[in-house]
C-alpha cells in the first residue's frame, strides 16, 4: 500500500509464508523475511527463501548488534544469499554501521531504546538519542554507499520528516501503526471506548507467545499497552504522507531524498503550543 515496506517477524513458518505469497504475490517486492542469529533461525530463514524464491529482502533483526557473533552471522547470510538485499541491526554508532556494511549488509537498522513500547533504556541504562544516532549513522552508511533505517521514536508525521531530514533512507514505525483494523488481535471495549493491544517483541507478552516465556538469564525489555482503536490504517498512512509532502514544501525539497540537504535542526525547549492540549 502506497509503496510502504514491511519486515515480517521471524516466527512465521515456511508454510505460512507460502500461503501469504499465494494470496498476496504483488506484496512480495516490498516485504522482508526476518531472522535471528541462531542455528534454528538460519534454518527457518533458509526454508522460507526456498519456499518463496520471489523474496529478495532479508532482515537480520536483533536488539543488540554489537557482537562478533552478529557480524559473523551477517557474513554467513551474505555468503549464502549473495543476490539478496540484507537489512541488519540494531546499532546506533557510525563505527558499527561501517562494520556491518563491510560485512555484507546493505541497509542498517538504527535505534536502541526509542520505541514507544521499548523499555531497554529503563531496564539496562543503555540507549542513544535517536536524532543524533540517525545523523551519525547516515553519514557513515552513505560514505560506503549503504543505507539506514531510523527505527523508533516517531509519534507524529513531523517525526518522520525529521528522521528523513537527518539522513534516514527509511523510517520504521510501530506505535503509529498500532490500533488499526489491520493489526492482529480483538477490539477491547472499556468504559464505552475501544482499544487494541500493542506490545514490543522483547515484551513478556511476545516471549510467552513465541518462546514459551521470558528466559531466566534476561528480563523483558518491552511493555504491553492498550492503544485507542484507530480504524483503517489507510487514513493514518494518508496523514503521514500528507505531512511529509508539506515538510518538503516548507523546506523547498522537490523530493524526499532532498530533505537532508534542505533541513536545519535547532535545539528548542518546546515545539508545540500546549494551550488547548494535544492535537
Amino acid at each position: 500500500m502506497h509503496g510502504l515496506f514491511t519486515t515480517i517477524h521471524k516466527y512465521y513458518t515456511a508454510d505460512e509464508w507460502k500461503d501469504f505469497a499465494a494470496e498476496n504475490p504483488e506484496c512480495l517486492k516490498n516485504v522482508a523475511a526476518s531472522s535471528g542469529t541462531g542455528n534454528e533461525d538460519f534454518g527457518r530463514l533458509s526454508s522460507i527463501i526456498a519456499a518463496v524464491p520471489q523474496l529478495s529482502f532479508i532482515c537480520l533483526d536483533v536488539a543488540n548488534g554489537y557482537s562478533q557473533h552478529f557480524v559473523e552471522y551477517v557474513r554467513k547470510v551474505r555468503s549464502q544469499y549473495p543476490n539478496h538485499t540484507i537489512i541488519a541491526g540494531n546499532v546506533v554508532t557510525g563505527e558499527m554501521v561501517e562494520e556491518l556494511i563491510l560485512s555484507g549488509a546493505d541497509v542498517i537498522k538504527v535505534g536502541i531504546g526509542p520505541g514507544s513500547v521499548c523499555t531497554t533504556r529503563m531496564k539496562t541504562g543503555v540507549g542513544y538519542p535517536q536524532l543524533s544516532a540517525v545523523i551519525e549513522c547516515a553519514d557513515a552508511a552513505h560514505g560506503l554507499k549503504g543505507h539506514i533505517i531510523s527505527d523508533g521514536g516517531c509519534t507524529c508525521p513531523g517525526d518522520l520528516a525529521k528522521a528523513f531530514g537527518a539522513g534516514a533512507d527509511f523510517v520504521m514505525a510501530g506505535g503509529m501503526f498500532a490500533g488499526h483494523d489491520e493489526c492482529e488481535g480483538e477490539i477491547i471495549n472499556k468504559d464505552g471506548k475501544n482499544y487494541k493491544l500493542f506490545y514490543g517483541m522483547a515484551s513478556s507478552t511476545a516471549m510467552k507467545k513465541h518462546a514459551g516465556g521470558v528466559a531466566e538469564y534476561r528480563s523483558s525489555e518491552g511493555k504491553t499497552v492498550e492503544v485507542a482503536y484507530k480504524g483503517l490504517v489507510e487514513n493514518t498512512v494518508l496523514d503521514m504522507l500528507g505531512g511529509l509532502r508539506s515538510a518538503c514544501a516548507y523546506t523547498g525539497a522537490e523530493r524526499l531524498r532532498e530533505l537532508p540537504r534542505r533541513a536545519t535542526f535547532i535545539r528548542c525547549t518546546q515545539q508545540l503550543n500546549p494551550m488547548y492540549g494535544p492535537p
